[in-house]
């Protein structure tokens, strides 16, 4: 435990400025991967057109079929190594890895959060379409209007789960340098030769990290649900 102390002592700095770049990369991958989701999402739920449209609508959701099986079916550090270096090799184009890193991340997360969305699309009742499109709604105002809210409250709970693996993954970005936590850990272990102690603090911080931020999640969760202030509504029109 004295070693494990010593070497956060020695080279907090690293551990901090690596535990800063994991947590930007995260957040932004899940706030920009959510919007992502909830287009992608959207689109997929649009009732079947016919002529033209459905042709188009056809194409359209087939490409977005293919978007989510390819990168929910390979893994991202595979994903970051094609994407980072790929654009060198064949456009000749050496973009910086850290937006290299956010597109990757936010790429990765809009494909699975695209079928959590659908989910939570599908999962609002068809009356509320109904009641919608005969108040004279447009598909977009009621998928704006009244679906969105309630699908965001539905999936929250996936939302934060997927925040939270992205924290982990984020890990897998050393292989293009990114000099997220992971990095930070081998370029100290590579100083010091000292492997199970350095990735022991890393391990810490991760779990810190994940822990601290399934508890807000928790507390945002409960929050959302206002069993309280429905109990009060509830009472007032009893009284009434």
């Amino acid at each position: 435990m004295e070693k494990i102390i010593q070497i956060f002592q020695n080279n907090y700095q690293m551990f901090l400025d690596g535990t800063i770049v994991t947590l930007k990369i995260s957040i932004l991958g899940t706030i920009v991967g959510l919007l992502i989701g909830m287009v992608v999402g959207a689109i997929k739920t649009i009732p079947k057109q016919k002529g033209g449209k459905g042709v188009i609508q056809k194409v359209v959701t087939a490409l977005l079929n293919l978007y989510i099986l390819v990168f929910r079916g390979t893994p991202m550090i595979v994903q970051a190594m094609l994407f980072y270096y790929g654009i060198a090799l064949f456009y000749g184009v050496q973009i910086d890895r850290t937006i290299a890193a956010y597109l990757i991340v936010s790429i990765n997360t809009g494909a699975y959060m695209s079928e959590v969305v659908r989910g939570g699309i599908i999962s609002i009742d068809k009356g509320q379409f109904e009641a919608a499109y005969a108040s004279g709604m447009s598909h977009v105002q009621t998928m704006l209007y009244v679906v969105a809210p309630q699908t965001l409250r539905n999936i929250l709970p996936a939302t934060g789960n997927e925040f939270v693996i992205n924290i982990k993954d984020t890990s897998v970005l050393n292989v293009i340098s990114v000099s997220e936590l992971f990095f930070a850990a081998k370029s100290i272990s590579g100083q010091t030769f000292d492997m199970f102690n350095t990735y022991a603090v890393v391990a810490l911080i991760y779990l810190f990290l994940t822990t601290v931020i399934t508890q807000i999640l928790r507390l945002i969760e409960k929050k959302f649900e206002g069993p309280e202030s429905y109990e009060l509504q509830m009472g007032n029109q009893m009284q009434i």
